[in-house]
C-alpha cells in the first residue's frame, strides 16, 4: 500500500498523463512544488512497487497497477472536493481542506460520502434544504 506521499505522486502522474499524454520528472516536481531530485527518489520507489516503468531520461509510465490506483485516487480527490462543496465550504477552502483529509479516510468512509452526496445530487430540494439549516445557525 502506498504511503500518502506516494498516493500525492501516483495521483499527480495520472492527472498529467490524463491531460498530456505523458509526465516527466519535471512537469511532476513543478506540479508538486517539490525538487526534481525528490521526483526521481520517489519515482524509482514507485517503480520498485511496480507502480509504474520508469527509465532514466526517458520518462515513464504507469502500469495497470499504478494506473488503477491513480484514478482512484483522483476519483477520491474530486469527490470529496463535490462534498466539500454540497455542504458548504467556502470556495477558496475546498482543496486545502480535501488536501489535509483525503489520506486519513477509509475507502469505506470515501464510499459513504459518495452515497451522501448522490443523495444530495438526486434532488435539488435537499440541497436547499440544507442551506436553509445552515442560514438558520448563522
Amino acid at each position: 500500500m502506498p504511503t500518502p506521499s506516494m498516493e500525492d505522486y501516483l495521483e499527480r502522474i495520472y492527472q498529467l498523463i490524463e491531460s498530456k499524454g505523458y509526465a516527466r520528472v519535471s512537469d511532476i516536481a513543478e506540479t508538486l512544488d517539490v525538487h526534481p531530485s525528490s521526483v526521481t527518489k520517489m519515482v524509482q520507489k514507485l517503480d520498485k512497487m511496480e507502480y509504474l516503468i520508469y527509465e532514466r531520461y526517458r520518462g515513464l509510465v504507469l502500469t495497470s497497477k499504478g494506473n488503477k490506483i491513480g484514478k482512484r485516487l483522483v476519483y477520491r480527490h474530486e469527490l470529496l472536493e463535490k462534498f466539500l462543496h454540497i455542504i458548504g465550504v467556502e470556495e477558496d477552502k475546498i482543496y486545502a481542506d480535501v488536501e489535509g483529509i483525503e489520506h486519513h479516510l477509509s475507502w469505506d468512509a470515501i464510499d459513504r460520502i459518495g452515497d451522501v452526496l448522490q443523495y444530495f445530487e438526486e434532488d435539488d430540494e435537499r440541497v436547499q434544504a440544507l442551506r436553509d439549516i445552515q442560514r438558520s445557525y448563522e
